[in-house]
């Protein structure tokens, strides 16, 4: 599959890597930006084949039922119920605890749709893990997908969230107008 997703990736799509991801860093959470269409699924899928890094990701519960559970189960992908109410940071956390490798996969936007502010799961969920986060932009106007360097989540939420966003700045999404940051 790896060379199949490589012909895909590089020659037919025309895309190209930027950075990568450390072979040291076992777990940790990958905060992929902009979530704008379901194409960031298969290139998210290519991407882990191409760079041989094992990724994990969550996804809303109706995604799991029949006719397609069993597929997004097969690519490393679990169930969350997104119920208002349940404490999610905890409970995704204490998997990292549970595994000797676990590198999740979550979108900052926490939608599809536009939004001004990131959202901060992804953040807390690697301070009460104590993981890193690897940032990685999927930029469709470059094709490129851009790995950045982990870093500990500090004490200081205002500073990294400037450092977060300053990785995201300019990239833009498969739909342009949902991208974050996007101004007209």
């Amino acid at each position: 599959m790896r060379a199949l997703y490589k012909f895909i990736y590089f020659k037919l799509l025309g895309w190209k890597i930027n950075g990568s991801f450390s072979k040291e860093v076992k777990k940790c959470i990958v905060a992929v930006a902009p979530h704008t269409s379901w194409h960031d699924f298969y290139i998210g899928l290519m991407i882990r084949s191409i760079t041989k890094t094992k990724i994990n990701y969550v996804g809303k519960k109706e995604l799991f039922k029949f006719p397609f559970g069993w597929y997004f189960r097969w690519t490393g992908g679990a169930p969350i119920d997104r119920t208002p109410g349940q404490n999610k940071v905890q409970a995704i956390a204490s998997i990292f605890k549970e595994k000797e490798e676990f590198r999740l996969t979550l979108a900052p936007e926490g939608t599809r749709n536009l939004v001004t502010e990131l959202r901060t799961g992804f953040y807390y969920i690697a301070k009460e893990a104590n993981v890193p986060i690897t940032l990685v932009a999927f930029d469709f106007g470059k094709k490129e997908v851009k790995i950045g360097t982990p870093f500990y989540p500090t004490d200081n939420i205002k500073a990294d969230f400037a450092y977060i966003h300053k990785f995201y700045e300019g990239v833009v999404g498969k739909i342009p107008e949902k991208s974050f940051g996007y101004s007209v």
